[in-house]
């Protein structure tokens, strides 16, 4: 299986090295593309000296655009893609988990299930209301409903896109998939990402994805109304 990374990533030059590293030295992983956010930082710069190739965006336009962006350059004779966050580091080494069931065809949109970090989190309002809203739109009972660690096959990249814009790509990705008929699999995995603390910042970017995740699945419920018309 030939899979290709592509990772958003948004002032992560403290992480995006070790992320890129752990990533390449996956055994199917043929490439890694890491879209630079517009970040005020070296993100660029480190991400290329750590062996991505990197796509440059002038400005900040939000993790949906960015992975746009990003998926528009896998090459096509790639089988899977596997979409990671800046901010695994070496934990990235575990998204070779996820390629298992693309393997042997159990699944062709697997999710990571990633161990809650210590100290983290806010009150999981966003959480419930992403896994909420997934249920009723489709059906599927996700665990990790936000989880922004994922392998698709690259076809069923095709039946999801574009992908839907800010914090609310996971949420249109999973419910997408599932309207195609794809067999999506969550599976644990031991990676482990900066977490948002309970304070002013930590509660701003709760509030953006809050909103993020209800727009989305406001646009989705309306398609699904439209299509049974």
């Amino acid at each position: 299986m030939r899979a290709v990374v592509v990772i958003p990533a948004y002032d992560a030059a403290a992480s995006i090295a070790d992320t890129v590293r752990a990533a390449t030295a996956i055994e199917d992983v043929a490439s890694v593309i890491v879209v630079d956010d517009g970040s005020s930082d070296d993100t660029a710069q480190r991400a290329r000296e750590a062996g991505a190739t990197v796509v440059q965006l002038d400005r900040n336009r939000g993790k949906g655009a960015a992975l746009n962006e990003g998926v528009r350059r896998v090459p096509p004779d790639a089988d899977a893609v596997l979409l990671l966050d800046a901010d695994l580091g070496d934990t990235a080494s575990y998204a070779a988990l996820l390629l298992e069931p693309l393997h042997d065809g159990s699944a062709q949109l697997v999710i990571a299930v990633l161990p809650s970090p210590p100290g983290s989190g806010g009150f999981g309002l966003v959480k419930a209301l992403a896994r909420w809203g997934i249920a009723r739109l489709c059906g599927f009972e996700a665990q990790a409903p936000l989880s922004g660690q994922r392998a698709l096959t690259t076809e069923a990249l095709s039946a999801v896109l574009p992908f839907a814009g800010g914090f609310g790509v996971e949420v249109a990705m999973t419910v997408r998939a599932a309207w195609a008929g794809l067999a999506i699999q969550e599976v644990p995995a031991p990676m482990s990402h900066a977490a948002t603390g309970r304070d002013i910042p930590g509660f701003l970017h709760r509030g953006k994805q809050f909103a993020d995740v209800a727009r989305s699945l406001a646009g989705l419920a309306l398609a699904r109304t439209l299509r049974r018309r």
